[in-house]
């Protein structure tokens, strides 16, 4: 059973993208070798016809246990992961699973193995390298530090999970994941917080391994173009909560202009001296029947572009009833937490509503995205 075990995890495949590499890729390779891995796939993205890289690619190539792909024009590491997995569906079929590592050695043949061992037990899961980015780690320059705990922090606050590492390329999955893999957007950096942000909404469960943390050289062989690329994972990351402020702008301003309506022309021209001599004095009913008109078309609107656009999804009936339900219980939470801390603290009702209904809508995007719009 042991042996039937070590064969598995030995012919996981590990898939490796590859731009303009050096010498730790044939270093690195070297390693996983030693470490007894039998398929090692390199995607050449687009590194061009210069010596210095097609002699390294050739020598690799001509090891029994390894291979390697590509094109002639770079296109990201995205593509060159997705290609690579389209190759490995059509030539690696039995392939018990898929690491993929980066290129430039920051990630051990040990690691590897780790990964490639518990996938065995996690063939459901994407399994995710995390290395340690805690303040007692002196070795990782601190804008890796500062942007990796930024992302994660911001992850966590829209898609309900801390994950210590979202930026390692240390990543494993079983084969029948591939052709979700494959269908994730994203054709450079941005394709790994995508994966991410997918597995999240399509209940894929993460398991955190934790790796090594290496930066040879301040990271200097890395590919990543710190604005360029950092702004496509920030796109990604912040791209449906965008949607999300969007819809709800639109909606206060259509809210605010059916109110305006409702209160200078339409009721007034209609049924404005009944309602300014009832129930209320000073007109009370007459603004509160154009704001409660205003409100419920609004909410409508909001809801099916929240529905539509925002969260894609396609049921109908039972998510509107858990949105007006959702509606129900922010008014009530709304003004409770307000009249208590009011009362308790004397702190002015506008500050305390400004405070209560930002801290709301956020928790009401995790809500609408996990409970209201299961998809």
């Amino acid at each position: 059973m042991k042996e039937r075990r070590m064969e598995q995890v030995l012919n996981t495949l590990v898939l490796i993208p590859s731009l303009h590499p050096n010498h730790l890729l044939t270093e690195y390779v070297d390693n996983l070798t030693k470490a007894g891995f039998t398929r090692i796939l390199i995607v050449d993205d687009g590194s061009g016809p210069d010596r210095k890289y097609q002699d390294i690619f050739e020598e690799i190539n001509s090891r029994d246990n390894c291979t390697v792909i590509g094109y002639p024009e770079n296109h990201g590491k995205g593509y060159a992961l997705k290609h690579g997995m389209a190759y490995i569906q059509q030539h690696f079929p039995d392939a018990p699973g898929v690491v993929t590592a980066d290129s430039d050695g920051q990630h051990t043949a040990e690691d590897v193995m780790k990964l490639a061992t518990r996938l065995q037990e996690k063939q459901d899961s994407l399994l995710v390298g995390s290395r340690d980015f805690s303040s007692r780690n002196k070795d990782i320059p601190f804008k890796s530090r500062a942007g990796n705990r930024l992302t994660s922090f911001f992850y966590l606050l829209l898609y309900g999970q801390w994950l210590p590492d979202t930026q390692t390329g240390l990543r494993a999955f079983s084969p029948k994941l591939i052709p979700f893999m494959m269908s994730i957007p994203g054709d450079r950096f941005e394709y790994e917080m995508n994966m991410l942000i997918h597995c999240s909404g399509e209940k894929v469960p993460f398991d955190i391994v934790p790796i090594d943390t290496i930066y040879i050289e301040d990271n200097k062989s890395s590919h990543f173009r710190a604005f360029h690329d950092s702004a496509r994972i920030y796109k990604q990351l912040f791209g449906n909560f965008f949607r999300y402020t969007s819809s709800s702008i639109l909606s206060a301003l259509l809210d605010l202009l059916i109110f305006i309506v409702l209160d200078k022309w339409v009721l007034g021209l209609f049924v404005g001296d009944l309602l300014k001599k009832t129930a209320f004095r000073n007109g009370y009913l007459h603004v509160f029947a154009a704001k409660g008109i205003a409100r419920v078309c609004s909410s409508i609107f909001n809801y099916k572009v929240n529905q539509k656009y925002v969260f894609g999804d396609a049921s109908q009936g039972t998510s509107a009833w858990r949105y007006a339900l959702l509606a129900v219980i922010n008014v009530i939470v709304s003004s409770f937490v307000i009249a208590e801390i009011n009362s308790l603290l004397g702190i002015d009702n506008a500050i305390l509503a400004v405070i209560t209904d930002t801290i709301l809508y956020i928790i009401n995007y995790r809500i609408q995205k996990a409970w209201v719009f299961k998809k």
